[in-house]
């Protein structure tokens, strides 16, 4: 089949255009057309990988009933490695060899140099916080001032939904070089304690009792470590009592203070026992008397 010369003509110079070498990579002539089979090589694996991170890998997690955050990590990873194979395996239809890992590193360095440090040590961090896990998917953890539950780990920067609900993107390397507050780490038990003063007209016997009552009632105190009642101070107005006790999941730390304070009250009044206002005590003095100055035209 004959086609028309106009068309014979597109043709040869858009494979004139695809096979014009832009550069030269290890020896080898780079083209347009080998540098879009690369990027589409790139993107082919993207794909396979969250396929097969997403869905296959994340059920096969699940049935062994893995905790949610290592489950993330592994996924993560198997995600990285796979993107690593495609990548090595573009390079090789480009033509560079196995060596093409020196290649990125390499690549890496001259980005470096032109000013991706921040991009490059938040890609480390995340790196670290995948492996040494100091903090992990679904830990409530407080960053400068924000308060909040990991949502994901990325390559340059983490999600931490507060608790308003609002998505707040963190660089990796601020959990890494700054002070972060990890309530779920390790042992995820957290004190909760609640201050409360009681007018010096109370029975102490009485209000100690309420306080420990409060604290058996409630279904979400542990019973180990037992709560403690100390009497902290004398106030201006009141003793000054402190109840502590321990909560097994931190996120339900400001739920269960609340029922707390809800249930101090009632019982209290239940008890009889007052919770003073601050009192002040207000001295007023006469003015003093002015002296008498006579003038001139008095006299």
């Amino acid at each position: 089949m004959n086609l028309p010369a106009t068309l014979t003509d597109i043709l040869a110079t858009v494979d004139k255009v695809m096979h014009y070498q832009l550069f030269e990579l290890n020896g080898q002539p780079v083209t347009l057309a080998s540098l879009t089979v690369f990027l589409l090589i790139i993107a082919i694996v993207f794909v396979i990988s969250r396929i097969l991170t997403r869905i296959v890998l994340k059920r096969i997690l699940m049935r062994f009933h893995i905790e949610s955050g290592i489950r993330f990590t592994m996924v993560r990873i198997s995600h990285y490695i796979l993107m690593i194979i495609g990548a090595i395996f573009a390079f090789q239809f480009v033509g560079v060899n196995l060596s093409g890992l020196a290649v990125i590193f390499g690549l890496l360095s001259v980005g470096i140099g032109f000013g991706l440090q921040n991009i490059t040590s938040n890609f480390i961090a995340g790196l670290i916080l995948l492996f040494e896990r100091p903090i992990k998917v679904g830990d409530r953890v407080t960053v400068g001032d924000t308060e909040g539950d990991v949502r994901s780990i990325n390559m340059r920067s983490t999600t931490v939904n507060s608790l308003n609900n609002i998505a707040i993107i963190v660089p990796n390397s601020d959990f890494i070089s700054t002070r972060v507050i990890n309530w779920s780490h390790g042992d995820p038990k957290t004190r909760l304690v609640v201050d409360v003063g009681v007018s010096y007209n109370s029975d102490i016997d009485l209000v100690l009792k309420a306080l420990h009552e409060v604290a058996a009632e409630n279904s979400l105190v542990l019973k180990y470590p037992e709560p403690d009642v100390l009497f902290r101070s004398f106030g201006d107005s009141s003793w000054n009592m402190q109840l502590r006790v321990w909560i097994a999941d931190p996120k339900q730390y400001y739920t269960i203070q609340s029922e707390i304070n809800i249930a101090i009250s009632r019982k209290f009044r239940e008890y009889k026992i007052e919770i003073p206002f601050p009192q002040r005590d207000l001295h007023v003095r006469s003015p003093l008397p002015v002296p008498f100055m006579a003038t001139e035209g008095d006299e």
